[in-house]
């Protein structure tokens, strides 16, 4: 089974965004171009068939990721309590931000190096590795705060650490095999890399399920154990094969990049998962675990924009003017809003018509999907508007535009949760606090590229 299968025709929309940017041609004299052999049209050997085949190459491993994904989301959705799930989601959201914070976004530079100068993998890897350690205490003392403001009487500090601690040092690292296989432009590895990282934690929750009486610690030691062991074969078998070279220099030039990127990475995902603790801290556990569930369910109609702006990211970094013109600009944005609304319509669509389709548990959230028609695109365009400014150079003003999200996104979460008591009531309204947050990312995002792009 492939995407289509899951949402028809959501690719056709998003086939001409892709088009537009794979025509694209910047002038010849502002471009410093790698030798490549020419073809009697005009076109580079990469053209548009060679760079169509990149993006599916790319997808496909999201495809299948959907549907393994899915069958994991199911299995721990249904096999813990909503109130367990909404636990367990708050943890797992709170290491995925602390997992940008280690490393100080070393990992930047390090993908930038694989996509431009690639024979100095090694070097950086060893640069990345020496940030991750330096970086541990800093992480841990942070999230060992954040425990005992927030999580002190729902869950243990070594059930915390082991979900946070998962997302910091394996799954961080299963992303970093990945990165750099897309930086090499190995795209078909990298999607075995995803699908192989999703299996194992499909797998990890099956056996979870099998349990005679699961629970959230029982999860947290399963989780753990599976992605450690699914960390260690995705470095032996799927990471180039290139020597450490530990070479302080060369890492200097890069420390400012890297420095707005961890801090760029760390406020998106606080503005885009710490709405979970927010609705945890003010609706408690179950509105908490309900709310996890949508957004998982949201997080699913990003596969095909990601794909997308990981090819444009990659031509930004070659050509920083790929973006002037306003046409292309407005062509790029309504292909990521038809493809998030299709995707999301697809799956408001299948849970109307069998609401347990995924199980009892998602069965109770199944009816507020409709009502967050709109929060995909809104949410997506905002990463979208993101990995421009990082395609150009310009991380320190990704930084300033997530800053600025994230602290709106809070105000209006309170404010929200705030006013209206009953998820019922106050979800139709997360649209508005969407459109908000789209409305201000652009203005600022576009504004920043009226400026020259940055080569980094």
């Amino acid at each position: 089974m492939v995407f289509e299968d899951f949402a028809p025709d959501i690719k056709k929309p998003f086939e001409n965004v892709i088009l537009s940017v794979l025509r694209y041609k910047a002038p010849m004299k502002d471009i410093a171009q790698p030798a490549q052999v020419q073809i009697a049209t005009g076109h580079s050997v990469e053209g548009l068939r060679t760079l169509g085949v990149k993006y599916f190459k790319a997808f496909s491993g999201d495809g299948i990721r959907l549907f393994i994904q899915l069958f994991y989301f199911y299995l721990v959705a249904n096999t813990l309590t909503i109130a367990e799930f909404g636990l367990f989601a708050t943890a797992s959201s709170i290491g995925i931000v602390l997992s940008r914070l280690a490393g100080f976004g070393f990992l930047s530079p390090l993908y930038r190096i694989a996509t431009v100068k690639p024979h100095l993998i090694g070097t950086y890897s060893a640069g990345y590795l020496c940030a991750l350690l330096l970086s541990l205490p800093l992480v841990l003392l942070i999230g060992f705060g954040i425990h005992q403001l927030f999580l002190v009487s729902l869950m243990s500090f070594a059930v915390f650490v082991m979900i946070a601690g998962t997302e910091v040092l394996f799954w961080r690292t299963l992303e970093a095999v990945i990165n750099v296989n897309k930086g090499l432009e190995k795209f078909g590895l990298a999607s075995i890399v995803i699908v192989f990282g999703f299996s194992i934690k499909a797998l990890a929750a099956l056996w979870l399920s099998m349990r005679p009486d699961p629970d959230l610690t029982q999860w947290a030691q399963i989780y753990m154990t599976a992605q450690a062991a699914m960390a260690l074969v995705a470095i032996v078998l799927f990471y180039p094969k290139m020597r450490l070279r530990f070479r302080p220099k060369l890492y200097i030039r890069r420390i400012p990049d890297a420095s707005s990127v961890c801090g760029a990475e760390m406020l998106f995902y606080i503005q885009s998962e710490l709405d979970k603790l927010v609705v945890l801290a003010i609706g408690g556990s179950t509105a908490a675990g309900l709310y996890a569930i949508v957004m998982r369910l949201i997080d699913l109609t990003a596969m095909p924009v990601r794909t997308f702006s990981t090819l444009l990211t990659q031509r930004l970094m070659r050509r920083t003017d790929l973006m002037n013109s306003p046409k292309m600009r407005f062509g790029f944005e309504l292909g990521v809003f038809a493809v998030s609304t299709l995707a999301m319509g697809c799956i408001a669509l299948a849970l109307f018509i069998k609401p347990d389709l995924l199980g009892t548990n998602v069965a109770q959230a199944a009816p507020f999907m409709v009502a967050l028609l709109l929060v995909p695109a809104f949410r997506n365009l905002i990463e979208y508007q993101a990995e421009l400014l990082y395609g150009r150079g310009q991380s320190f003003q990704r930084l300033i535009n997530y800053a600025i999200i994230g602290a709106l996104k809070t105000i209006l979460l309170i404010w929200l949760l705030s006013s209206i008591a009953a998820p019922a009531d106050w979800m139709i309204w997360i649209n508005g606090v969407f459109a908000t947050l789209y409305a201000t990312s652009a203005v600022l995002t576009y504004n920043a590229l009226r400026r020259p792009g940055i080569r980094v």
